[in-house]
């Protein structure tokens, strides 16, 4: 048997999940998880591994290491993007993953997809100094750029599309509930 393989997508897997799915809506259900460990200053690093998918436990062949810093100006050492630009890094993966992956499953051959964001940010809400600003992003800009074996308004319509269906759009465009327990760690016991 032939795999079908467009945009780098095997087709008939995605065909063969969505049946599944639809035949057993339970195997939908996932959760991920993530481990962050602070070094020092604005310096961090989150560990992602296995998770819980398709009805059983997952195993990534090797856990990711993903860092976090911010830029000398916000007082960081600048040895790695900040939080609010992983934001845009997950935002921008779901997006083209979402349109590539659609595109696949309508037989839509995709060549170049590139996205382009822009985000407004004022500390005044970080820092505590004005209640009228808020914490995060007041606007989030973004630009695709799409070259497919297809028309404009076929490729406007996969754009859409990718919002619409994007879990990363959908948990910044919306309230996600967050649910915070505090542990009180030991400290190490006086010299």
């Amino acid at each position: 048997m032939t795999k079908e393989m467009l945009n780098g997508v095997d087709v008939d897997r995605l065909l063969d999940t969505v049946k599944a799915i639809e035949a057993d809506p339970s195997l939908a259900k996932f959760t991920f998880r993530a481990q962050n460990r602070w070094v020092v200053g604005a310096d961090n690093r989150t560990t992602v591994g296995d998770f819980r998918g398709a009805g059983a436990e997952q195993a990534r062949a090797k856990p990711f290491l993903l860092m976090c810093d911010e830029p000398q100006v916000l007082l960081g050492r600048d040895r790695a993007p900040n939080p609010v630009e992983f934001v845009m890094h997950a935002l921008a993966g779901c997006l083209t993953t979402s349109l590539v992956f659609h595109a696949a499953a309508r037989g839509i051959r995709i060549e170049e997809v590139e996205t382009a964001f822009e985000g407004d940010l004022d500390l005044r809400g970080f820092l505590g100094l004005s209640k009228e600003v808020r914490n995060g992003y007041r606007q989030l800009g973004v630009t695709f750029r799409v070259k497919a074996d297809a028309p404009p308004e076929t490729i406007e319509e996969l754009c859409r599309l990718a919002q619409a269906r994007s879990p990363v759009f959908d948990i910044v465009s919306n309230p996600t509930p967050i649910a915070i327990r505090v542990e009180q760690a030991k400290s190490a016991a006086p010299a």
